[in-house]
């Protein structure tokens, strides 16, 4: 596990040795400052995880060094330590944060116990946030196909373990969700679920992302930053798109597998922690690895248990379900009462081949919920027009492909332009006569 972080600042060099020493030998880490002003400077290069603070400093007094400390980080909890404490300092303090206040001659078992409830309160703030934070991005996992029952079979068993899980599928299915269920059903689950989207994030700053960094390492470094690694410790660290992860991060990746230690960037001092690693992709990394773009090795650690989201379409029976949860969300969230949808727009919507999955069929939904006037959704109002719309990978002709698509392309172009055949046809550059014939042609029904 890391090590917790203190700060302590006292004009008494005695005082900030005997608590530094007693503080690491308690299993903390501790640095010292001498002033408010240099411990501002230190506070911002370490940033550490609590401050024992000396009200009457020369210079900067204590209880200003507090207010910058904690404008700086509102949550770092500050422990106040005075020869001379009154009620009057004691409501200051206390107004402004302190979470306790200690006299001089310190007694070394009450400033521990203090020190210990600080960083468990400060843990707990941290940890509920994190989850309020997860909890307002996630979804049910919704069906009850054969597919899905079988899915929750699998992160049922691989939640209860501590082994590394490679979640498989295509974009949208929900592969962070079920990143999200193996967290929350396992033993980590009051401990921090930390995401980094390895596609998102510029390679040149990946690893100051995953390890952290120490001041001054890089241009743009200004003050220590704690990495997704050190900020999972005790937890869950969500490697998504871990197939877009260059081959030099992929290394160090794997290091910190094998270990469960590492640098930060700039750094020179080994890090411990315990973390569980769940990654996901919806790439064929066994290909990946022939390609020679993934690492076989990180392939074989990360791959322990692999877990394969179904596609959409192949679980049609559980869109009925999903729709009508979307739309409660929906309702929920834009403050209305939810809408119904007719049974053949139901129908439409089960035979789409949905190539973005879940995440389309949500956007989909969201449109017609802000879009449709009425109460109910019927098949006319779908930005699907019916059910041939089609997989153009589904036929082996060009020129079925290319039927289907123009099919496709002339109904989008009439649902974005109303269904206005005049109108569409001046966007499509056609004759209306002949965009007349090509819907005949294509029974594409105008509602």
């Amino acid at each position: 596990m890391a090590k917790a972080v203190i700060l302590v600042v006292d004009d008494e060099e005695g005082i900030r040795v005997t608590l530094s020493g007693i503080f690491e030998d308690e299993g903390y880490e501790a640095a010292t400052a001498g002033s408010g002003e240099e411990a501002l400077r230190i506070a911002r290069e370490i940033n550490p995880d609590i401050v024992i603070l000396d009200v009457w400093l020369s210079g900067m007094d204590g209880i200003q060094t507090m207010e910058e400390l904690r404008a700086w980080n509102p949550d770092l909890p500050v422990i106040i330590i005075s020869g001379h404490a009154n009620i009057e300092l004691a409501v200051k303090a206390t107004k402004i944060g302190a979470y306790d206040i200690l006299e001089k001659p310190l007694s070394m078992e009450k400033i521990l116990l203090s020190v210990h409830r600080a960083l468990e309160k400060r843990n707990l703030e941290i940890e509920n946030r994190a989850l309020r934070e997860n909890l307002s991005r996630k979804t049910k996992l919704v069906g009850n196909s054969a597919k899905i029952n079988q899915l929750r079979e699998q992160i049922k068993m691989a939640a209860a373990s501590n082994s590394r899980v490679l979640i498989l599928g295509e974009s949208g299915s929900g592969k962070e969700l079920v990143a999200h269920m193996l967290h929350e059903n396992s033993p980590r689950s009051h401990k921090p679920f930390i995401e980094v989207n390895c596609a998102a994030i510029p390679q040149e700053l990946i690893e100051s992302e995953l390890f952290g960094h120490e001041k001054g390492s890089f241009t743009g470094a200004f003050e220590m930053k704690k990495g997704k690694f050190e900020q999972a410790d005790g937890g869950t660290l969500f490697l998504d798109e871990i197939g877009d992860m260059s081959l030099q991060t992929q290394a160090k990746v794997l290091r910190v597998i094998e270990t469960q230690e590492f640098q930060r960037v700039g750094g020179n001092k080994n890090i411990k922690v315990d973390v569980r690693i769940i990654s996901a992709t919806n790439k064929d990394l066994s290909e990946e690895v022939k390609r020679e773009v993934f690492r076989e090795d990180l392939f074989f650690r990360l791959n322990v248990i692999p877990i394969k989201v179904p596609a959409l379409r192949e679980r049609p029976d559980d869109i009925p379900g999903l729709v009508e949860y979307l739309l409660e969300s929906f309702a929920l969230e834009y403050g209305q009462q939810p809408k119904k949808i007719a049974p053949e727009a139901i129908k439409i919507l089960q035979k789409h081949v949905w190539p973005g999955n879940i995440r389309e069929l949500k956007n989909v939904l969201e449109r017609l919920v802000i879009m449709t006037p009425s109460k109910v959704i019927a098949p006319g109002d779908l930005f699907i027009p019916d059910a041939k719309r089609a997989d153009y990978f589904s036929v082996d002709s060009l020129k079925d492909a290319r039927e289907l698509f123009e099919r496709d392309f002339i109904a989008r172009k009439l649902e974005e332009n109303s269904w206005n055949i005049s109108k569409t046809s001046e966007v499509l550059d056609i004759e209306r006569s002949n965009l007349h014939r090509k819907i005949k042609a294509y029974d594409i029904k105008i509602p």
